[in-house]
């Protein structure tokens, strides 16, 4: 059984406080509100609702925490970005995804969605400027792909990819679609490979019974 395989909900929090135990490696999920988080997510792991989405922009303030199989954990951040909400709000999300990035030993990877239409919003550099002392591999998926003309596509690449190496962030670039499945099974691949590398790192920290 590989990652993503089979996914299942373990929890979700709204204080450092409630977070699960450390434990297997966790690949964590964040992007602009309305972005295609979670249609990313429900692509990557063949389910049509595990992950849900709010049509209010910053009403969900919780990290949804999911087991997606062979011992990996995925944690799906609130998104960032929206601006009609209160300014306590906002901080909320500062102290609770901040907190979470800053001090979660388990984590083994980034994902930022970025709309590939309009890459590197400014709340996206934020985003990148938080995850860049982290050290961590980070997969920027450009979603909604299909959306785009061939020159386009490439264009929204390059601006990418030298967003990450002006950053000197180790990562990778992908064109993603949940619509046509575009970059589905490459982002898995590269996903599960990178778990992979931190639980050789830190020694086999999968969840019990999985993964054996």
């Amino acid at each position: 059984m590989r990652p993503f395989d089979q996914a299942r909900y373990v929890a979700s929090i709204g204080k450092l406080s409630q977070l699960p135990d450390e434990g297997p490696p966790e690949i964590a999920f964040c992007g602009r509100s309305n972005v295609g988080k979670s249609s990313a997510i429900n692509a990557l792991t063949g389910r049509k609702r595990l992950a849900f989405t709010s049509k209010t922009p910053g009403r969900t303030q919780t990290i949804n925490f999911f087991d997606i199989g062979d011992g990996v954990r995925l944690a799906d951040l609130p998104g960032y970005g929206f601006a009609r909400v209160p300014q306590a709000v906002r901080a909320q999300w500062d102290r609770l995804v901040g907190g979470y990035l800053a001090a979660r030993a388990a984590l083994a990877a980034l994902v930022i969605l970025m709309d590939a239409r309009r890459p590197f919003t400014e709340h996206d550099v934020r985003m990148l400027d938080w995850a860049q002392p982290l050290g961590r591999p980070v997969l920027v998926l450009l979603s909604k792909a299909d959306k785009l003309s061939k020159r386009e596509r490439a264009a929204a690449l390059v601006q990418a990819r030298e967003g990450l190496a002006a950053r000197g962030m180790p990562g990778e670039v992908r064109l993603f679609s949940s619509v046509t499945r575009e970059g589905v099974d490459d982002a898995r691949a590269l996903l599960a490979a990178w778990a992979d590398a931190w639980c050789a790192e830190h020694g086999n920290k999968k969840a019990p019974g999985k993964g054996e």
